[in-house]
């Protein structure tokens, strides 16, 4: 008989209670585009994506000075600094939501994955969460409804469908290997940019780009070859979750750095989430079916209000540590963000390892060393280098 006490602890089993489970291992990134007038230019980054994301910088208005409004007093000094103060509590605590989001959403996807194998399905559910969430924002004036042309709409539409690629790729391989094997496959995605960019952009690395990727590829390749979870399936749909992140950069140059039309990171995210629900709604019907009714979680001998309560949420953390990276993305530089994001998958894997208990060999550990010290030694010359005068684009 199923239990009518429901637990929110992650580690809840989402079988019906006679039946034992035992979980594995478990941004965004979504695409954010700037264009401005001929007169101001968009500086972007892609060194680490879910995850790492970049965005054009902010632009500063200045208000006209007056002579008579000049005073030489410590007042204004004193209210500076209190006010710096405030600004890096404020950007401390998102940094900490943005870690926390994404850690429980990586734990909640991972334990449905588990249990109930349709990708699709869980990625549209997310993609519906985000949309709901977008239109009460927009509903009720949280945040400016957006006037959209149908340009802009043809423009966007391309990044839309990658980015509902991308999700539903990343989830493939979060229901079939460890979460951290999945985001260690994922932070690879510099070496996408660099050769989709060499490739369709005419951007050529430079040697210490080229020197860094090295270790990188080869501390995957270790912590592949060692990886207790390892399937072939998981592998390749998260190398293809990379592809087609980073081809966003590659679309987002040859469609959106010409427009005109600006908008800001925020917006433009909401606008790909609701596309990529409309997109990913027809598919998903049309291949898995409708199968996340009660009665069919019933016959697989699910525990329906479980599975629920953890895709809701699930998908909520989804939205929310997206909507958080675009908001630190307004306060502080793509570099700063980028070594941010890749603080934030280490985070992510270790908290899934210690979580879910996976099994790491000092093997595996090490391959993976190497890996996240040259990401952090290269984002500062691949951000300025590569990425920062090309690409008007952002990944998390």
């Amino acid at each position: 008989m199923q239990s009518t006490v429901l637990s929110l602890s992650p580690s809840l089993s989402l079988r019906k209670p006679h039946t034992r489970v035992y979980a594995s291992t478990s941004k965004p990134n979504v695409i954010v585009t700037s264009s401005s007038s001929s007169s101001s230019s968009s500086f972007p980054c892609q060194p680490c994506s879910l995850a790492s994301s970049c965005s054009s910088p902010l632009s500063f208005k200045l208000a006209p000075s007056h002579p008579s409004h000049a005073r030489a007093t410590s007042a204004p000094e004193s209210s500076a600094g209190e006010s710096s103060g405030v600004n890096t509590l404020e950007l401390g605590a998102l940094f900490g939501f943005w870690f926390l989001f994404n850690i429980y959403f990586n734990i909640y996807n991972k334990q449905v994955l588990k249990v109930y194998h349709f990708p699709l399905t869980v990625s549209t559910l997310q993609f519906a969460a985000g949309t709901l969430l977008v239109a009460f924002m927009w509903g009720f004036n949280l945040y400016k409804r957006p006037k959209v042309s149908g340009a802009q709409l043809a423009a966007i539409l391309p990044l839309a469908l990658v980015h509902t690629l991308g999700n539903v790729f990343t989830n493939m391989s979060l229901g079939k290997v460890a979460v951290s094997f999945t985001h260690t496959i994922k932070a690879t995605e510099p070496f996408f940019s660099v050769l989709l960019s060499a490739m369709f952009l005419g951007e050529m690395p430079t040697a210490w780009v080229v020197g860094s990727l090295v270790p990188i590829v080869g501390g995957v390749a270790l912590a592949s070859a060692t990886e207790a979870s390892f399937k072939w399936a998981g592998f390749w749909s998260a190398m293809a979750s990379n592809l087609t992140n980073q081809s966003r950069n590659v679309l987002s140059k040859k469609l959106m750095v010409n427009k005109e039309e600006s908008m800001d990171n925020i917006t433009l995210f909401s606008i790909i989430t609701v596309m990529s629900f409309l997109l990913s709604a027809p598919v998903t019907i049309l291949m898995e079916g409708v199968k996340f009714t009660p009665t069919y979680l019933q016959s697989a001998g699910l525990n329906v209000n479980e599975v629920y309560i953890r895709s809701l949420l699930a998908a909520l953390c989804f939205h929310a540590y997206q909507q958080v990276s675009y908001m630190i993305l307004q306060k502080v530089s793509p570099v700063t963000h980028s070594v941010g994001n890749c603080v934030k998958r280490v985070v992510v894997i270790v908290s899934s390892v210690i979580f879910f208990q996976t099994p790491v060999s000092p093997i595996n550990a090490f391959g993976k060393i190497p890996f996240f010290w040259f990401r952090l030694e290269s984002i500062e010359d691949q951000c300025l280098k590569v990425f920062f005068n090309h690409i008007p684009t952002i990944s998390c």
